[in-house]
């Protein structure tokens, strides 16, 4: 999650350029005074990324090793990273929101879901007043090109729906959506049911997300967003694993960036993720819930337009397309097959909801869709009596219609 424009983005913690360096220096072995200009660089290097990961792994009252590689820190709450940004210095931090959205439809149906788990919490829990904070890796910046500065970000702050696709050659590294939204608000929160599943990633620089936005601002200046959601993103996690996503945290219980599983097969059970952002009409602070843990908030104060109301929501799938090999990826979006082939197969999301101004939790009555390259990735939306406003979506990628 982060917010854009005149609000700085949240970094994840990151740490590695010297995992980069150290292999090369073989190759200077016979340049002499070069050998001994490298190695200092190397160690400079080596030195600025430690500091590095001092500054982002907090000290831990407990640590947790996860099944799938993973080291969960239980870190106190005043000592978490989102309070070293300058905004929230001294901030008191909020334990629980005010109120929550009510629900205007208590009879929703979650029919043929199977409950999901974060694969740390098999092996513990952390204790009350610390929060569990993945730990981050050197070998996770060698992904980045051992940049501390953008590991962790993610560079698109929502989809401008009525974008035409481009014409001719595409831009390399292009983002590729397929969503369902809601425009000219004003909106005070967003929901859905989302269905979980490991979608390939061709390149290690690309990825495969599945999320809510929620958008305040202009499209072509001082954006504002929150979002939150699951993705598959080698280059941040260093595997293909699903992990669930936002950067701001009260809950012990719920890792930013922890794996989930299980996840769904091909016509086989299907598990589904639900989360709810909203804002708190007493302070104005945007809340997040995953399924049934209050996970965190985003401080009023550190958006523009979000300070307010958001006017723009969007749920659905994006990956990025680098272009290997001259054509388009082969990165899968949700299940990795369109969205006509329905329940089992494709990708969903279900119970669509935005709250409004009197912190009702409605459903939507006028969804639009839209995707980039339908040929490549697609979305179908509808509604029923057991789903509420939902749609499939999704895609393989290259295919003789995508190339």
């Amino acid at each position: 999650m982060k917010a854009r424009g005149n609000v700085e983005r949240r970094m994840y913690p990151c740490c590695v350029y010297v995992c980069l360096m150290l292999p090369c220096l073989g190759k200077y072995m016979a340049l002499g005074s070069d050998l001994h200009l490298n190695v200092a660089r190397g160690t400079q290097e080596l030195s600025r990324i430690q500091s590095g990961l001092r500054r982002i792994n907090k000290p831990a009252v407990k640590s947790i090793q996860s099944p799938d590689g993973d080291i969960i820190d239980c870190v106190l709450k005043l000592n978490q990273p989102a309070l070293d940004h300058p905004k929230l210095k001294n901030k008191h931090i909020q334990e629980s929101p005010s109120l929550r959205p009510t629900r205007t439809n208590p009879s929703e149906k979650h029919t043929r879901t199977h409950k999901f788990i974060q694969s740390w919490s098999q092996n513990g829990h952390c204790p009350i007043d610390t929060i569990p904070i993945r730990r981050s890796k050197e070998s996770e910046i060698r992904h980045m090109n051992g940049s501390l500065k953008i590991y962790g970000q993610k560079s698109s702050g929502g989809v401008k729906p009525h974008s035409p696709a481009v014409p001719g050659p595409p831009t390399l590294n292009r983002h590729e959506h397929a969503i369902s939204y809601l425009e000219s608000g004003p909106y005070y929160g967003a929901k859905a049911t989302i269905n979980l599943w490991k979608p390939g990633v061709q390149m290690p620089n690309e990825f495969s997300l599945s999320q809510i936005w929620v958008l305040g601002g202009s499209f072509e200046d001082d954006l504002n967003s929150v979002e939150a959601g699951w993705q598959v993103s080698p280059e941040i996690y260093g595997d293909t694993n699903p992990r669930f996503f936002t950067y701001w945290t009260t809950s012990n219980e719920i890792v930013i960036g922890g794996s989930i599983s299980p996840v769904s097969s091909s016509n086989g059970l299907q598990y589904d993720i639900t989360i709810l952002i909203w804002k708190d009409p007493n302070t104005g602070h945007w809340w997040l819930e995953y399924g049934d843990y209050i996970v965190g908030y985003w401080p009023s104060y550190l958006f523009t337009h979000l300070a307010l109301y958001a006017t723009t929501l969007e749920w659905g799938g994006e990956v990025v397309n680098s272009e290997p090999d001259g054509r388009h990826t082969t990165t899968r979006m949700g299940s990795g097959v369109f969205a006509e082939s329905g329940y089992g197969r494709a990708s969903y999301f279900k119970n669509l909801g935005f709250v409004d101004s009197s912190n009702a939790l409605r459903s939507p009555s006028d969804l639009q869709t839209f995707a980039t390259y339908p040929d490549c990735y697609d979305i179908l939306g509808a509604s029923n009596s057991d789903w509420g406003a939902f749609f499939y979506y999704g895609g393989p990628g290259l295919n003789p219609l995508c190339r």
